[in-house]
């Protein structure tokens, strides 16, 4: 499973392209190979350059293949970045940034919609409508199998180029063909037209267990969590919540900031994470504690709850105002910075530890729960909920 990373401030690094308007692979590489020039000194600068442009020359001399200037020049930026041998740093496109970018804000504009394709027949399927979004007002459901966009056919697509597309239309109003099997088992063919619009991901959702209890999952960190568990938080309490358990439990992490954001509506004051540089550079985060909950609290997290879920359960369990259940979590102590560059490229690096308000750095070993409970191997009970339950009823007011 791939686990989201901090996006803890994003700085511009103005760095001049060398690959503008390259018109063959020699060109390209061997302009590009300026940067190794650069960016370094000393005899290995320039064999790196030297060695980058031969390349370069083989290929557009003897591949037989077609030339894509831009990849070769996307990869090349990519493998510099992935010779760090860092699962977490990573190299992204202009179209690439774009798309994180859309992701960690948590809205965008567009369908509401999650395309995915079918791995035997290669068909492109709805796999999920947001609920508010264009898409399902409009009567798409998920299931059904796209075959058209505004006419033009899907086969043979990728499902990055048909969200680009779907993305980059300046039409307002897009139509959809989609195929969707009735009663009989036979598929009807049908178009929906579906009005573009701004869509938020619902990242918070609650409810009421019963008793007084609360529940309410997190499934990510992005611009919009804190204040989805803002309105979340307060709807439970109108509804006469009197205990609460917090689900982090598959939660991947997200932004920094956003988890700092939602837990200043909990917690005392004092530290909520600190983080280093490799200079020793401290910046702490804290809590001016006006919020405080004031009610017993459970928070369920396992081996996934990675990154800043990791950053909310250690807050609670540092100034002790909750209980972990469940299973250790994941242990990703790291944050990365994201750089974007002058050509609107960005790199994204590992840059600074994180530690939890008792100065616990968990990378590699992750939280221990309070009280370890496994997840049932079947799957079909809860029972990791169920303890929860048991646990914050037995939690004194």
């Amino acid at each position: 499973m791939e686990h989201e990373e901090h996006r803890q401030k994003k700085r511009s690094v103005h760095w001049k392209s060398f690959a503008g308007g390259a018109v063959c692979a020699a060109v390209l590489i061997a302009a590009a190979a300026a940067v190794f020039w650069i960016a370094g000194d000393g005899p290995a600068s320039f064999r790196s350059a030297a060695k980058v442009a031969d390349i370069s020359h083989l290929i557009d001399s003897v591949y037989m293949g077609e030339i894509d200037d831009q990849k070769l020049e996307g990869s090349m930026y990519a493998g510099l970045v992935s010779g760090l041998e860092d699962p977490y740093s990573r190299y992204y496109t202009e179209e690439e940034r774009e798309e994180e970018d859309r992701s960690n804000a948590g809205e965008y504009e567009g369908l509401g919609i999650v395309l995915g394709q079918m791995k035997d027949s290669g068909e492109v399927v709805i796999i999920q409508c947001y609920d508010g979004g264009s898409a399902a007002e409009a009567g798409v459901m998920s299931g059904d199998v796209l075959y058209a966009v505004d006419g033009e056919s899907v086969e043979g697509k990728e499902l990055s180029q048909i969200s680009d597309e779907i993305q980059q239309k300046e039409e307002k109003e897009i139509v959809l063909t989609l195929g969707r099997k009735g009663e009989n088992g036979e598929e009807q063919r049908m178009d929906i037209t579906v009005t573009k619009g701004k869509v938020e991901i619902n990242y918070v959702t609650g409810e009421m267990l019963g008793d007084g209890i609360g529940y309410l999952a997190i499934t990510q960190f992005t611009g919009v969590t804190s204040e989805q568990f803002k309105e979340t938080y307060q709807s439970l309490k109108e509804q006469n919540m009197e205990r609460l358990i917090i689900d982090l439990r598959d939660n991947p992490g997200g932004l920094l900031d956003a988890v700092c954001d939602t837990l200043r509506q909990i917690l005392p004051e004092g530290m909520i994470v600190y983080i280093e540089d490799k200079s020793g550079h401290r910046e702490e985060y804290t809590c001016d504690g006006e919020t405080p909950i004031d009610i017993p609290l459970v928070v369920l997290v396992n081996e996934n709850s990675a990154s800043a879920s990791e950053i909310f359960a250690g807050a609670v369990k540092d100034h002790g105002i909750g209980t972990l259940v469940g299973t250790t979590t994941f242990g990703k102590g790291i944050v990365q910075t994201y750089y974007q560059l002058s050509d609107g490229s960005e790199v994204k690096l590992t840059t600074a530890k994180y530690f939890t308000p008792n100065g616990n750095n968990i990378h590699g070993t992750g939280i221990e729960p309070d009280i370890k409970v496994e997840a049932s191997e079947d799957g079909e009970d809860d029972v990791q909920l169920q303890k929860a339950v048991e646990i914050v009823k037995g939690i004194e007011k």
